[in-house]
């Protein structure tokens, strides 16, 4: 069904006609104080009869109207909106910065008897039935936000590959000196910074945050003056990467990227 009939097909279920939406449209862009969210009669009759794609503050008119998702509508229009997240890791961007959590993740309902949860296993053969966990689940409590490592950002080479995804917790904003056996263990801290975000290694070295990269990825430490230019958004607690991709090959020397911290060590 086309998603105009689908909104003539709603509102007809609800009872509405033309004037009940505009009027209740009024109401709405008088509450927000924008005009773009009234819904005027020749402009419903084109949305519903000539399939006139609505507009961003049109389609929140309509979904509050209607008791809709807006999401349903986007879909309804063919955009995947669930989709996002799995859409935008196709185009991996210079900078690392902090990106949306995803709408919903896939996981496994139910295993295969056979498996082994002690043992190495291809899961994909192992899962019996797959299901979605939704993301808002995740986010629920405002903990958890989600970062972006650049495809120029090398500097925790090999421990974080560029274009990295790393779960970040904001509860955690304390760095303090804990007991680590690997460099595994030892606490990652996503940082915000005037010119872009750092995510890696930090320590307090008295009003100074200090960063020091992996050392094999050649970069040097950076330094900066808390709070007045870096602000600790919180500390990393998972990681999703790809392996063998194109930009994770370590250069002879790192190339200094525009965005690079002018604080550089000795």
């Amino acid at each position: 069904m086309l998603p105009g009939l689908r909104l003539r097909s709603t509102r007809e279920h609800l009872g509405l006609t033309y004037r009940d939406v505009e009027r209740s449209s009024y109401e709405i862009a008088d509450k927000r104080g924008r005009t773009e969210f009234i819904l005027h009669i020749s402009r419903l009759a084109d949305i519903e009869n000539r399939n006139v794609v609505p507009g961003l503050h049109k389609l929140y008119a309509l979904a509050v109207v209607y008791h809709l998702n807006p999401s349903d509508i986007f879909r309804w229009y063919g955009i995947p909106i669930d989709e996002f997240f799995a859409d935008g890791s196709m185009f991996p961007a210079p900078q690392t910065h902090l990106g949306a959590p995803p709408a919903s993740l896939r996981i496994p309902l139910r295993f295969d008897p056979a498996f082994d949860p002690k043992r190495t296993a291809y899961l994909s053969r192992m899962v019996e039935q797959w299901g979605k966990f939704e993301g808002t689940l995740l986010t629920d409590d405002s903990r958890h936000r989600y970062g972006y490592i650049g495809l120029s950002d090398r500097r925790m080479l090999p421990i974080l590959r560029p274009g990295s995804i790393v779960m970040v917790d904001v509860s955690v904003r304390r760095i303090e000196d804990i007991d680590w056996s690997t460099e595994y263990d030892r606490p990652l801290f996503f940082v915000e910074l005037r010119e872009g975000y750092r995510c890696g290694w930090f320590h307090k070295d008295g009003s100074r945050l200090v960063m020091q990269p992996h050392p094999l990825s050649r970069c040097l430490p950076e330094w900066w003056q808390v709070p007045e230019e870096a602000e600790i958004v919180g500390r990393v607690i998972g990681v999703v990467t790809r392996l063998n991709e194109p930009w994770h090959t370590l250069p002879e020397i790192f190339p200094t990227g525009p965005a690079d911290s002018n604080r550089k060590g000795s």
